[in-house]
């Protein structure tokens, strides 16, 4: 049992320690950090990695403040070797797996793309998340809504999202519930913890 009599150990797996922050939490807002036979710590996305897991929170400045501080040899208790732009491969290893995770469900038909099919699912209530591309043009997401009760992404790239649906572009997109949904969720949140967006490039209204 965790504080407060909350079992610790959940559906997502137990909760785990940041290293920076010190707080505690489920394992799906942190990122997980192994060392390599170098002794250099290497992300671990899906957290299948051999070896002992180092936790820092899904958020740039956290990753980045440990780096500094030189937490990781810290918690591994021996000198490590920390890569330069340790962040930035963060960033972009969880923008490929939300990629591909979209594309999944796209192929299990559980995601569209295009305006007006993305526009008949929220209609029709069929969709839990409405994704929409970062550098889309803002008049145009606005036509749309995030579901009610539903979650919204807006911070990949419409190269990044035409990746996902196997086209060149996509603005926007939708996910239905079930499946790998809720996956996608949880990693575009720590997507959007490591990720810079530019000023002027974010939600839509709704």
């Amino acid at each position: 049992m965790g504080r407060g009599g909350v079992p610790k150990d959940r559906e997502d797996g137990p909760d785990r320690k940041c290293i920076a922050t010190g707080d505690v939490q489920p394992k799906h807002g942190l990122v997980r950090f192994v060392l390599g036979p170098d002794d250099q710590v290497v992300p671990d996305i899906l957290g299948k990695l051999p070896g002992r897991g180092i936790y820092v929170a899904a958020d740039r400045a956290t990753i980045e403040l440990a780096v500094q501080k030189n937490l990781f040899s810290r918690a591994a208790k021996r000198p490590v070797k920390v890569p330069e732009g340790l962040a930035d491969e963060v960033e972009k290893q969880l923008a490929r797996r939300v990629v591909d995770l979209i594309s999944l469900q796209r192929k299990a038909g559980k995601a569209v793309a295009g305006y007006e099919k993305v526009k008949g699912w929220l209609q029709m209530e069929e969709a839990e998340v409405l994704v929409q591309a970062v550098d889309g043009s803002g008049r145009g997401k606005s036509k749309l809504s995030t579901p009610h009760y539903g979650h919204y992404i807006g911070w990949l790239t419409a190269d990044e999202l035409g990746l996902a649906f196997g086209r060149q572009t996509v603005i926007h997109g939708a996910l239905a519930s079930g499946g790998l949904t809720q996956r996608v969720v949880e990693e575009a949140g720590r997507l959007k913890g490591v990720r810079v967006i530019e000023a002027g490039k974010g939600q839509s209204k709704g």
